[in-house]
């Protein structure tokens, strides 16, 4: 049985471990597809249909806003991602999936969903709920965006 981390250190080491392993799972099926960990994040995020500014985007996927930039300008040669001048602050620019895109995250999600199926065990809930906790423990009890109110009924890489 694996050993639990005894302290918040612990705890951190534990967590970078698994999202490292996690990403690198799910990197190999992304891989196959011609998309990154980081493309697909953004394609998750953007599947709400509500469209995200993209500094939005960046602090929420963690990345850099000049990486972020790039990385949506490779979404838009593939027709996966349009952006728009933000209707009620035209300062901001707001990224959206084009029909392709939805069509391409519904799918490679998929892929990845079914990729990770085998990982999932009964305890799966209570580790979204603590691990959500944790979150607005650490955060200013600011849920990411899209999160619900309790804990995910699923859990999977993002």
């Amino acid at each position: 049985m694996p050993e639990v981390p005894a302290t918040p250190v612990d705890l951190l080491r534990a967590l970078t471990r698994a999202e490292r392993l996690l990403a690198r799972r799910v990197g190999a099926v992304l891989a196959a597809e011609g998309l990154t960990v980081e493309a697909w994040r953004v394609l998750c995020l953007l599947a709400d249909g509500q469209g995200h500014p993209m500094s939005e985007v960046a602090t929420e996927e963690s990345l850099p806003p000049g990486t972020l930039t790039k990385l949506v300008d490779q979404l838009v040669d593939q027709n996966l991602v349009y952006r728009r001048i933000d209707p009620q602050d035209r300062r901001r620019i707001r990224a959206y999936l084009t029909a392709r895109g939805r069509r391409e995250q519904e799918r490679v999600d998929a892929l990845v969903r079914a990729d990770l199926a085998g990982l999932t065990t009964d305890d799966d809930l209570a580790l979204a709920g603590a691990l959500a906790a944790l979150v607005d423990r650490l955060g200013d009890g600011r849920r990411p965006v899209g999160a619900a109110a309790g804990p995910r009924p699923r859990v999977a890489a993002r």
